[in-house]
């Protein structure tokens, strides 16, 4: 693949694409036949906690489909994103190596919910492209991190679209009343992006007061991509702090105080400042995000009263900016940005339950203000004079929600899970214009033991997503050669959602395959207007016109073959249509049929190896937006095929070493819908010391 769009033609792609399809086509029965485990492994046998219901319940309970992935992968990667990559129903999209976003059965974008610690991360600034904003999550302020595939609706509200992505944060945690202490440096290199970075975390405290302090840094280079070539500029740097105190001053009462920041100073747009495909020059001379920046501040209080009724009252806020440094290729004028969203929210929840039932109800209340500023600067002089900014200056959103969930053990076998909520959302724009949607939305689940291991569940969900201050009054520069003109008479989308499951859990195997459906009416998206700026980029407009219809399998496998051998594997595959304007084409970039596959084998208690394979096939049922879209190749993205291996040390004093090597073969490729090729062979080491 090349980024001067001299890409395979479609006439070239299909054995090579053909090959790849029918190679992931073999996991999914390969899950279905393998083999009982041999032994068990400890790894396996941990039960998972999750915070999917709104409160901590093991995973095995929970209807919905549900991937996690712990802290000491997140830790180890650049981005908290990057440890998305390989989780069930889940692709990753990078429109340039500083950001990431997570990609949910076909959706993107302000069409997933995320969080931190239950509150919202998303903003009112969200696209529905894919944004940046969760890789402003500090990596080692990660206890896990939870994926919920599919519409839980009656918890989660506006956005829970396709699903939600939660970063879980870690708490400093002490057993003795005695003053203790616990320390965590990593430090971690690569060849393909040249990183070097170091997290350094310190906790300190008793059982019952406790604090901790993390701090990061990371620095990247050009990316150099499959054949040797990097591509630049790509190279940003990252700094972090992450500070929290916790209290534990009885059994029944709990409380912390958590303060996160991370700033990327300036983190170019790469995707504008190389020729994309059917382009012979770049759309910008200059583009970067100087600085995307994340402020968190986050309360929380648990009590459990005398009655049984947990008590749960959080209260956070968040300040992301925005800012942007552009200049069309060619111009005199550099056109300099500020944007901000603050965003502050209450939730309080009450749960209580037996081993029969469970229930948890509750109330959120959000208010968001959106800052938004442009000057234009004269690269030659210096003169700067004041242009209308990208988002309505001064506009806000507030969301409040009433909401309830019960799970009901309704017979020996069948657990059944209700929720309802009502929403009401509020958008003000400066002009004097206001939007009030207000939704009911619920959902329901069930679980049928067929065993004390295998069981069948199901989920069915109505929801919505209110149109925010990106989709009504964005006016500017977009990705793919547009630029975007406000639209304020916007109303609210809508989806139904259904999906049905097996899923097989005991001694060494852990098993999932999850067939889904979902419609999703009333989209907005970005229609051409038929015109052209001077500069030639396409004017755009968001509207309600879309409807998308989007089916899919997604299986994951977690097997033990041996004591000291065990293998998982990962299959997803969506198909989505929709229809614009009353015309039917392939709905948006949705990713093509991927997998992955590793083999660990441990020889002893300090060594650990590993081999994987990760594979994608051709994805050419392309929208007309992603055809014209210079990220991807008109013709279609070819499939490709990636392996690697590592090998971890451990020592019993707390030293861990891991050495890396992906995409041995350097193969040149791209994920569909990314801004820039994937690394090309890559060798890395990681150097962990915990005490």
């Amino acid at each position: 693949m090349h980024r001067n769009g001299t890409s395979l033609t479609r006439s070239q792609q299909p054995a090579s694409t053909d090959i790849l399809k029918r190679q992931l086509l073999l996991l999914a029965p390969l899950l279905l036949l393998a083999p009982p485990p041999v032994a068990a492994s400890d790894a396996l046998l941990d039960e998972i906690t999750v915070l999917a219901t709104r409160r901590p319940v093991g995973i095995e309970s929970v209807s919905a489909a549900v991937a996690t992935v712990d802290g000491d992968e997140v830790v180890s990667g650049k981005l908290t994103t990057d440890a998305l990559r390989n989780l069930v129903g889940v692709n990753l999209q990078q429109t340039t190596p500083g950001q990431g976003a997570a990609i949910i059965r076909g959706l993107k974008g302000s069409a997933v919910l995320h969080l931190v610690d239950g509150m919202r991360l998303s903003n009112a600034m969200f696209r529905t492209a894919p944004t940046p904003w969760f890789a402003l999550v500090p990596t080692s302020s990660v206890e896990r991190v939870e994926v919920i595939r599919g519409t839980p609706a009656s918890l989660y509200g506006s956005e829970a679209v396709g699903g939600v992505v939660q970063s879980v944060s870690r708490l400093p945690d002490f057993d003795s009343e005695q003053m203790s202490y616990a320390g965590d440096v990593v430090a971690t290199f690569d060849t393909a992006e040249l990183q070097k970075s170091i997290r350094a975390t310190i906790d300190l405290g008793t059982r019952r007061l406790s604090s901790s302090l993390s701090a990061e840094y990371l620095r990247t280079g050009d990316r150099r991509v499959g054949g040797g070539e990097r591509i630049g500029p790509s190279g940003y740097s990252a700094k972090a702090l992450r500070a929290v105190v916790r209290g534990r001053p009885a059994a029944e009462r709990s409380w912390f105080v958590d303060l996160h920041y991370l700033e990327q100073p300036d983190t170019p747009r790469i995707d504008e400042l190389v020729p994309g495909f059917g382009q012979t020059e770049p759309s910008s001379s200059e583009f970067s995000f100087a600085p995307n920046r994340r402020v968190f501040a986050h309360v929380q209080h648990e009590f459990l009263a005398a009655s049984g009724i947990d008590w749960k009252v959080d209260a956070a806020w968040q300040q992301i900016d925005d800012d942007r440094k552009t200049r069309d290729l060619g111009s005199s004028e550099r056109r300099l940005e500020d944007n901000r969203s603050n965003l502050y929210g209450v939730a309080i929840n009450a749960s209580a339950g037996t081993d029969a039932l469970s229930w948890i109800a509750g109330v959120d209340l959000y208010h968001d203000e959106v800052r938004s500023s442009r000057f234009a600067q004269d690269v030659n002089t210096g003169a700067s004079i004041a242009l209308t900014p990208r988002f309505p200056d001064g506009s806000t959103v507030a969301q409040a929600g009433l909401f309830g969930n019960l799970q009901w053990r309704a017979a020996d076998r069948h657990h059944l899970t209700a929720g309802l909520r009502f929403s009401d959302v509020r958008i003000d724009l400066p002009d004097g214009t206001t939007i009030d949607p207000a939704r009911l939305s619920g959902d329901l689940g069930w679980i049928f033991e067929m065993s004390d291991s295998l069981h069948l569940v199901a989920n069915a969900g109505s929801g919505f997503r209110a149109p925010n201050i990106a989709d009504l009054g964005t006016l500017g520069n977009r990705p793919g050669n547009r630029f975007n003109i406000p639209n304020s008479s916007l109303s609210a989308e809508n989806v139904t959602h259904g999906d049905l499951g097996l899923r097989y859990r005991a001694e060494g195997m852990r098993f999932e395959v999850v067939l889904f459906a979902l419609r999703y009416s009333d989209r907005i998206v970005s229609v051409s207007t038929g015109e052209q700026t001077p500069d030639g980029r396409d004017i755009v407009q968001s509207v309600n016109a879309a409807a998308s219809t989007i089916r899919g399998i997604e299986a994951g496998l977690d097997l033990v073959l041996t004591d000291r051998l065990d293998v998982s594997a990962v299959v997803n595959y969506a198909r989505g249509e929709q229809e614009v304007s009353a015309t039917s084409e392939p709905a948006d970039r949705v990713p093509p049929l991927n997998g992955r596959l590793e083999l660990r084998y441990a020889p002893g208690d300090r060594w650990q190896l590993a081999t994987w394979l990760a594979a994608a096939s051709g994805q050419d049922r392309l929208s007309a937006r992603d055809v014209r879209d210079v990220r991807i190749d008109p013709n279609g993205t070819a499939g490709w095929a990636s392996i690697g291996a590592s090998v971890t040390w451990a020592h019993a004093d707390g030293w861990q070493v891991t050495l890396g090597a992906d995409n041995l073969t350097d193969k040149e490729y791209r994920t569909h819908g990314s801004g820039i090729d994937a690394p090309g062979r890559n060798f890395s080491a990681t150097f962990r010391r915990r005490w």
